[in-house]
Formats: C-alpha cells, sequence, structure tokens
C-alpha cells in the first residue's frame, strides 16, 4: 500500500464543470495524493462514480448510511472522510452548495460532510452562469464563507454552458491546482 503525502477530499456538485474536476483529480493522484471523492446525485448526472473509481483507484462516496469502503464501516463518513482530509475541495461549487454551506444546511453527503468539517481547510471552486453569481443570495453567501475563512478559486469569466459569456466559469484545473499545491506545499 503506497504512503501519500497528503490527503485531499474532493466534493463533486452537479454542474457541467464536473468534467475540469476529473482532471484535478488525475493530476493529484499523479502527484502522490490520496484522493477521496464524494458526489451530490447531481453531480452522477454529469461524470459517473466509476470514472472518479478508475481515477483514484479509491471507492467514491455518494451517500450517507452506505460506506463502499468495508474496511472503514465503524466510521461515520461524514465524520472520517472530513477529518481525515488535509484539504477539502468543493468543485463544482454550485450556487446550491455555497448556499447550503453558508447556512448549515446538511441534507446530503456532500453538505453533512462540508458542516463537520473545519472551515479553513474548505475550498471551493464557484461554477455557475452569470445571473446565478451575481444574484445577490448567491454573494451574501459568498461574503459570509469568505469571513468564515473558507477559500475560493474563481470564478472566472468566460463561455458559459449556457451560451453566454460572463463571470461564473469554474477556474481551470491548472489554476485550482497551483492554489492546492501552494497550500500544502507540493508539487503538481
Amino acid at each position: 500500500m503506497p504512503k501519500f503525502q497528503r490527503s485531499i477530499l474532493v466534493c463533486v456538485c452537479g454542474g457541467i464543470a464536473a468534467y475540469k474536476v476529473c482532471y484535478v483529480v488525475s493530476k493529484l493522484v499523479q502527484s502522490d495524493v490520496r484522493v477521496d471523492v464524494a458526489m451530490t446525485a447531481e453531480a452522477g448526472e454529469f461524470v459517473g462514480p466509476i470514472t472518479f473509481e478508475a481515477l483514484t483507484g479509491r471507492a467514491v462516496h455518494t451517500e450517507i448510511w452506505k460506506n463502499p469502503d468495508a474496511s472503514t464501516a465503524h466510521d461515520p463518513q461524514h465524520i472520517g472522510l472530513a477529518h481525515n482530509s488535509d484539504l477539502i475541495l468543493v468543485a463544482p461549487a454550485t450556487a446550491n452548495i455555497l448556499a447550503k454551506m453558508a447556512h448549515g444546511i446538511a441534507d446530503d453527503l456532500v453538505s453533512t460532510l462540508l458542516l463537520a468539517a473545519q472551515p479553513k481547510k474548505i475550498f471551493v471552486a464557484p461554477a455557475m452562469n452569470q445571473q446565478m453569481w451575481e444574484n445577490p443570495a448567491t454573494q451574501a453567501n459568498v461574503k459570509l464563507l469568505q469571513q468564515r475563512d473558507i477559500t475560493l478559486i474563481g470564478p472566472d469569466t468566460g463561455w458559459q454552458a449556457c451560451r453566454t459569456v460572463g463571470v461564473g466559469r469554474m477556474s481551470e484545473p491548472k489554476d485550482i491546482l497551483k492554489v492546492i499545491g501552494k497550500k500544502l506545499k507540493i508539487s503538481i
């Protein structure tokens, strides 16, 4: 069994930018980082769990009460996964997950993991259309999360799936990896 230099939990939410997270996860694994992936049900509509299982060599977590790793069956994953990571990346961070995080809503595995985590180790890469990003509710949620020491990576301005150009596009994988590498003091 390999000895990993660092451990990252990647929480994948339901947005078209989920395909970019595959590259991020692959590069992290190639950099000797143990990557666990938790997904919302909506994320599975864009990228299936089997993709992340192939990239990480590890089971993907999708439900609170079903632990796919029999060796840790005694460990409630909404606690263990959050606590046993050096960093948590939420990508794509949808308006929905940002609102849940800001208001302490824990109604699925990903939101429960984030509520159980230390805010300083949570990094979010927002991804949504320009109107959703600029909505006063989203901006208020983002401000609240930043006040709690949650780190934002992006969003960027560019072409969006709704066929418009604007702010809200998830940062490019290389930019996300640069921030993570700097935080964990590793080369990615």
